[in-house]
């Protein structure tokens, strides 16, 4: 039986425990939660797989593998925030592998660029959530789509995406555009003269991508966030709630 009919045939829907335990056992960022966190990242991503609608693309066939990892891996940033933090959107696209967005752009004389963007994961304000399966795959060393574009949606929470995301009340705006931008600065100048940097360098893009890449190694690569860019790791560890680099010992 199938993940989506076991959701369909089940009032009380739950991930197979042979499916859990593969995936979780697959990424050592998941793999390094103690008991309760697996249990409550479990609940939270059985919540998620009934209220998100999984679209497949480009010929790929959706089974419990592809959804799952995506469940469990995009649950993760909300562990201790709850699925209200996606209350926003519903739909995740997931295509073979990198997909195209055509694109258009207006420069300062008015005239119409169009090209096509060739991309692993985006989200789309108001709309849907798209990732490359190929990409959700690469998880575990450092790069993470489904981390990335989670956490745009979570920047988009109070609009277009910036860099900040809704912060809780214990969280000072002005503290974090401070500590981030200082950060960012840095991280470009680094990228600018060409030191190869552990951290993605597609967060010197801009704000929103440094913000997301961010996340993205605060969950898989800790300590390299808190060796890095200790203010931003503290930071992080208050918005999300949690406290990466006390797993890996």
């Amino acid at each position: 039986m199938g993940l989506f009919d076991w959701f369909r045939r089940s009032e009380t829907p739950a991930i197979p425990d042979t499916v859990w335990q593969r995936t979780v056992t697959g990424l050592p960022f998941l793999a390094v939660l103690d008991s309760g966190e697996r249990q409550r990242l479990k609940t939270l991503s059985e919540a998620f797989l009934a209220e998100k609608e999984f679209t497949a693309a480009n010929g790929l066939v959706l089974n419990d593998e592809v959804c799952v990892a995506i469940a469990a891996q995009g649950c993760l940033p909300i562990l201790n925030l709850g699925l209200s933090a996606y209350r926003d959107w519903v739909g995740i696209v997931v295509y073979p592998d990198e997909f195209v967005v055509p694109r258009e752009v207006h420069d300062e004389a008015g005239v119409i660029h169009e090209y096509d963007d060739v991309l692993s994961g985006e989200a789309w304000e108001g709309g849907p959530l798209l990732v490359s399966w190929h990409d959700v795959q690469m998880a575990g060393s450092g790069y993470n789509v489904v981390i990335h574009e989670f956490a745009h949606k979570l920047d988009m929470l109070n609009g277009e995406a910036d860099g900040m995301p809704a912060l809780h009340g214990d969280l000072d705006a002005a503290e974090w555009a401070d500590v981030f931008a200082a950060a960012y600065d840095d991280f470009c100048k680094r990228v600018d003269h060409d030191e190869e940097t552990v951290i993605d360098p597609y967060a010197s893009n801009d704000p929103a991508e440094f913000f997301a890449v961010l996340s993205e190694s605060f969950f898989e690569l800790p300590a390299v966030v808190h060796g890095e860019y200790p203010a931003v790791y503290a930071l992080l560890k208050r918005y999300y709630r949690q406290d990466p680099l006390s797993r890996t010992g």
